[in-house]
């Protein structure tokens, strides 16, 4: 049985176009640009658009949010830490998505998932103050069931599972362990009627067992692309990605 929501496509790729801005920032160019790799990524077929805008600016900057926003036909997928600067940008901003994240400065990555079990109450506030805005909140959070339920009662519509572990798993049995991990993750938050979106760490050649699970919506996929893109072009890299992701979704349905 298949509790696959319904979408605009068998599964939603969203294009994290963080790394653009790395290597942007890295010699203090005006190139290349996050504008345009957003809008190349919709061309390509991206389902929307990811960005992460962190306290210390590593990446994206303010100015990119407010620029990308108006011009997306997609949709919009804000990450942010839940503090007071983060979440009144937001509400300025309005992306059709924000995902709530955890953040320390010295991460190279978001490590891990948010721990709504320990701060329950300033998520459900951060919550509820972008919703009185029109923002859908996502959750970023591991496949644990007290987060999982933690994330339902705090009133987010959705959840999206950190796959790092899956990701950087050694081995074939450790990798197993993850994905059943993520599987049972899924399940649990579809029981909570939530729609499921998962991401982290997930590139060419360890995608396809997540895409296979029927019951996620959408992957968030950025570094792997842009990696990719040096060699194959940013819009190839998009194209592949999502075709891979959509043959491993219908070849899992005929199992």
């Amino acid at each position: 049985m298949s509790f696959l929501q319904p979408t605009s496509t068998i599964i939603d790729l969203g294009i994290n176009i963080d790394h653009v801005a790395t290597l942007r920032n890295a010699r203090g160019t005006t190139y290349p640009d996050p504008i345009q790799a957003a809008l190349q990524a919709e061309e390509a077929g991206a389902d929307a658009i990811t960005l992460h805008l962190r306290e210390d600016r590593r990446h994206i900057k303010d100015a990119d949010v407010a620029a990308i926003r108006p011009l997306l036909q997609t949709r919009m997928n804000l990450e942010a830490a839940v503090t007071p600067e983060m979440l009144d940008f937001c509400c300025r901003v309005k992306p059709q998505d924000a995902c709530l994240v955890p953040e320390r400065r010295e991460e190279v990555t978001t490590e891990g998932g948010l721990d709504v079990v320990k701060y329950f109450t300033q998520v459900q506030a951060a919550v509820r103050q972008l919703q009185a805005e029109g923002i859908r909140v996502s959750l970023f959070i591991d496949a644990d069931a007290a987060q999982i339920q933690a994330a339902a009662e705090a009133g987010a519509p959705v959840i999206e599972l950190h796959t790092g572990r899956y990701a950087e798993a050694h081995d074939g049995a450790a990798q197993q362990r993850e994905l059943e991990r993520v599987k049972l993750g899924v399940l649990e938050g579809v029981k909570h009627g939530l729609k499921v979106n998962a991401g982290h760490g997930l590139h060419y050649t360890n995608v396809q067992a997540i895409a296979a699970i029927p019951e996620i919506v959408e992957l968030n996929i950025g570094h792997a692309i842009v990696a990719h893109a040096v060699f194959v072009g940013w819009q190839n890299a998009v194209r592949e990605m999502k075709a891979i992701m959509v043959q491993a979704r219908l070849a899992s349905q005929k199992i």
